[in-house]
């Protein structure tokens, strides 16, 4: 891979982009530095002791795991210095984080999950970090009006994935490109161009241990794609925990991701997984790849989020298995 082209350098050359390329390759520059900075501490986390728990629970009422709060604080250091990017939201912190200092109007707002799939770290099991870029209004201040509108106006989308190799994975509307981290050089390498989700896959990624508190169709589609009655029905399942690793396999192979809502007492009705940082990025990078992203009953990326932390169903992965799924009438 070495001698290959850059991050820095594929942006530059980069057409057709939702965002103006100056402004993606500033904001696309300290991405990979974050991308850089959490690889490299991820590696070495079991022996400086920053695996296990803080003993605090984040808004989400979750365990914070201690690289949680760290992969926070990575992203607001990365950003400090204000310009393009001058707000910040994560699933980490309660509220938006905002920048006073050298921050313009014609601005951008970065949401981010900063380690996607942290329960995974204590058995040096696949991670990884998940953001998305927004555009902000003029004279916005502190308010978040602007942010809160659907995910077809996001201009980035991405997400970098922590495994034998560190791979960078992001669209800015005009295709998908993945890049491999080369630690022999430091820097993202490009590994795949424009690349296209099969519309079929064999495979499915699901916590099945949670079908009895699912709704009915959503539990007729899980025995469907079990059954076995032939090939073109028969798949596998494929679930490590991480919401971009299990999405990466369905990039490459095909296939289907899902995290239905529960109607059992006390379940998640709305699933687990957030809108703004985790559903709306890899929906984006889903279609932009000739997938879909769904709740079930709707497109991911028309709905309009009514609060940052706001949770939805997820159906995502090829086209076809996404369409078997609606079929299906998995919401209710």
């Amino acid at each position: 891979m070495s001698g290959g082209i850059t991050l820095t350098r594929h942006i530059m050359t980069k057409s057709g982009t939702a965002i103006p390329v100056a402004d993606l390759a500033l904001i696309m520059e300290r991405i990979e530095l974050i991308a850089k900075h959490i690889a490299r501490e991820l590696a070495a986390a079991g022996l400086s002791g920053e695996l296990g728990y803080t003993g605090e629970t984040n808004v989400q009422g979750e365990k914070v795991k201690k690289l949680d709060q760290w992969g926070n604080q990575v992203f607001l250091d990365a950003f400090e210095h204000g310009y393009p990017v001058c707000s910040l939201i994560s699933e980490e912190m309660d509220e938006p984080h905002h920048y006073s200092v050298n921050c313009p109007d014609n601005s951008y707002c970065v949401l981010y999950d900063p380690i996607d799939g942290s329960s995974n770290t204590d058995v040096n099991g696949s991670l990884g970090t998940i953001f998305a870029v927004k555009k902000r209004a003029p004279g916005h201040g502190k308010g978040i009006e602007d942010i809160l509108v659907p995910g077809t106006q996001q201009l980035i989308a991405g997400y970098i994935l922590y495994g034998p190799a560190a791979q960078l994975v992001y669209t800015a509307g005009a295709g998908v490109d993945i890049f491999t981290l080369d630690r022999t050089l430091g820097e993202f390498i490009l590994w795949k161009e424009n690349v296209k989700m099969p519309p079929h896959g064999s495979t499915y990624a699901v916590n099945q241990a949670n079908a009895g508190k699912w709704h009915d169709g959503a539990r007729k589609f899980l025995a469907h794609i079990t059954s076995r009655k032939d090939k073109r029905t028969s798949y596998s399942l494929r679930y490590c925990g991480a919401f971009a690793a299990d999405f990466h396999r369905f990039l490459l192979e095909g296939g289907i991701y899902l995290y239905p809502g529960e109607v059992a007492e006390g379940g998640k009705a709305k699933g687990k997984l957030r809108l703004m940082y985790e559903l709306a990025p890899l929906s984006m990078i889903a279609e932009q790849a000739g997938g879909r992203g769904t709740t079930g009953k709707k497109r991911i990326l028309e709905i309009a989020a009514t609060a940052i932390h706001e949770r939805h169903p997820i159906y995502i992965g090829s086209a076809e298995e996404v369409a078997l799924a609606e079929s299906f009438n998995v919401e209710g």
